[in-house]
């Protein structure tokens, strides 16, 4: 009868603890749940690999969609655009990653890259050209921001700034959004804007590009009377890029590379207007 007793009193005991450890079982399990999807939500942009970063692209390109940003859905200029690019790309240094090149439908001159191979030009830029080859220098200047990692390193370092990092990395949801106003309405520095401009004028000139045209759209920018074209609050300093373009070009090199013998190609303004008719 007593080891009865016992026996009832440490079941009683072991019952009564049991009840008071489950809630804080409970509340440990959905923290490590928490935590868990966290890390899964989490940008790691110190190793963020090209997969990550394309898909990363690719987020911010639908949400761009979703905030209205509207695409020319012309298969034909989407093709012209797609060949300018491809070329560009084929003599880069990044050629695995999976360019895409979209036209968004505006008025105003100007010209975005995001990660992950994403490259946009306006309709008013390509109204702005006087040629191929000038359409050819901004798409080239683009790819320098991405083959060169710009917007990751731009991403990295504003987090830092404004103290959103943690030890296991950056929330994907302010990431995409801090590289959404990074890619779309903050300029560049300078000195990521002289990067892309030299790396630029050498997929121009192993493309066999004239890469003079970079020197003549910088030229027709800073000519603009009235209001700026938009395309210089997010890329700035057309005179230094102009003065850097033009040295490297007189010298024969541009990022390593011997400016390529004539004849050079995408100079010709009729053909260009005509290809611009046909769309």
């Amino acid at each position: 009868m007593k080891k009865q007793r016992w026996f009832l009193l440490f079941a009683s005991l072991v019952c009564g603890v049991a009840i008071a450890l489950h809630p804080v079982a409970a509340q440990a399990q959905n923290l490590w749940q928490r935590l868990l999807l966290q890390g899964i939500q989490v940008i790691q942009l110190s190793n963020i690999s090209p997969r990550q970063e394309v898909a990363l692209g690719q987020q911010i390109h639908e949400q761009m969609l979703r905030q209205g940003m509207r695409l020319v859905r012309n298969p034909a200029a989407q093709n012209y655009v797609n060949s300018i690019g491809d070329r560009l790309v084929n003599v880069g240094e990044r050629r695995g990653v999976p360019y895409q090149f979209h036209i968004i439908q505006d008025r105003q001159v100007n010209a975005y890259a995001t990660m992950g191979g994403f490259v946009y030009v306006t309709t008013g830029l390509m109204l702005r050209a006087e040629n191929e080859a000038e359409l050819a220098s901004v798409i080239a200047h683009e790819i320098g921001h991405i083959d060169q990692r710009h917007v990751i390193r731009q991403l990295q370092q504003m987090a830092i700034a404004q103290g959103l990092m943690t030890a296991a990395g950056l929330d994907r949801d302010r990431g995409l959004q801090i590289a959404m106003e990074l890619a779309f309405r903050r300029p560049r520095s300078r000195e990521q804007e002289l990067e892309a401009d030299r790396y630029g004028l050498g997929l121009l000139a192993r493309s066999n590009y004239d890469p003079r045209a970079m020197v003549t759209f910088l030229q027709k920018l800073q000519r603009e009377g009235g209001a700026p074209p938009t395309i210089l609050s997010t890329h700035p300093a057309p005179r230094d890029r102009q003065l850097l373009a033009e040295n490297l070009i007189r010298s024969g090199l541009s990022n390593d590379c011997v400016v390529a013998p004539q004849p050079l190609c995408g100079t010709d303004p009729l053909a260009y207007q005509q290809q611009l008719r046909s769309f």
